[in-house]
């Protein structure tokens, strides 16, 4: 197994230098820089002082050269600092990934949860009402994009109904309490969580209709093994093979719809920051959240793998 991780980190590296030389040439073909981002009507500057911080940032060097700067002092463990901010990439990075951590490990565990759930009573209510109305709202589901369901869950649930705060992770102004942080984190995670549980419970129906027909089923049947136990025991955990590739497969997923939910509630995580770099052309920080963001995701599919192996005793990895 050791081995097997080994080898996936090797074949992970190229992958993740190739999304760095690509985002990197992205981001240095944005009209502008951050120079300009820094000039307002408030704050002009003339050109021989714009011409000067371009050459203290190094923003007047070949994008090549800007590039072989910023790898390097990744490899000596150092992102670089902001060029709005001044501050260590590092630490505006990872002071905002517990926030960032919380939304979407609610979103990812209750989505998870209330699909393969919903999805295992589809199944065994094939055909039925309750099968034709949990596939409608599916369909429905995925149908939905994230940014216009976390408006519609603002407009729904904070103007109208005035339930929950629409926006930040707590109360401005009040000390840190662990319920008004519930408060605040129901609607961006319900707005992450809502298409991915439908994902979930279309293939939770589809892997459980086909371990329903199985013979071993039928054994337990023939066994006198009460219903649930059928289920749970014998069913539930073949039907999960499946749901373990789709749930590793969500992170990426995951974090692009972060990005646009932490913008709409204002939720103080990385992707908010991402997009504020974005806006002030950023660079150091938009690379930094790009080589996190990637490294999250190689880690969670490799944990994946892991998973299925443990679920399917057929699958070997020495």
């Amino acid at each position: 197994m050791l081995t097997y991780i080994l080898r996936k980190i090797l074949l992970g590296i190229p992958v993740l230098l190739g999304v760095t030389v690509v985002v990197f040439a992205i981001a240095s073909a944005m009209p502008g820089d951050a120079v300009m981002a820094m000039i307002t009507a408030e704050a002009p500057s003339s050109e021989e002082l714009i011409a000067m911080r371009r050459g203290q940032l190094g923003l007047d060097q070949p994008i090549w050269v800007q590039y072989s700067t910023w790898l390097w002092q990744v490899l000596q463990g150092n992102l670089g600092r902001s060029f709005i901010t001044g501050r260590p990439v590092a630490d505006m990075i990872f002071e905002r990934v517990p926030y960032t951590l919380e939304l979407m490990g609610v979103a990812l565990l209750v989505s998870f949860a209330l699909g393969t759930a919903l999805g295992v009573v589809s199944a065994l209510r094939q055909y039925h009402t309750t099968d034709y109305v949990l596939t409608v709202a599916g369909f429905a589901g995925v149908a939905i994009p994230d940014f216009f369901l976390g408006m519609l869950l603002v407009y729904v649930f904070s103007l109208e109904l005035r339930w929950l705060p629409s926006s930040g992770m707590g109360t401005a102004g009040d000390a840190f309490s662990l319920v008004d942080n519930l408060r605040h984190l129901v609607l961006p995670a319900a707005a992450l969580a809502l298409f991915r549980t439908a994902i979930f419970m279309r293939y939770a129906r589809s892997s459980m209709l086909e371990v329903l027909t199985q013979d071993y089923m039928r054994t337990a049947r023939a066994k006198g093994l009460s219903r649930i136990t059928i289920v749970l025991r014998h069913g539930l955990r073949n039907a999960l093979i499946p749901l373990v590739t789709v749930f590793g497969l969500t992170t990426p997923t995951l974090f692009g719809g972060s990005v646009v939910v932490e913008t709409i509630f204002q939720w103080p995580g990385i992707g908010l920051l991402f997009i504020n770099a974005v806006i002030d052309r950023d660079s150091p920080v938009i690379m930094g959240y790009v080589l996190i963001t990637a490294l999250i995701v190689m880690i969670s599919n490799i944990l994946t793998d892991l998973a299925y192996g443990a679920l399917d005793p057929r699958v070997s990895y020495d």
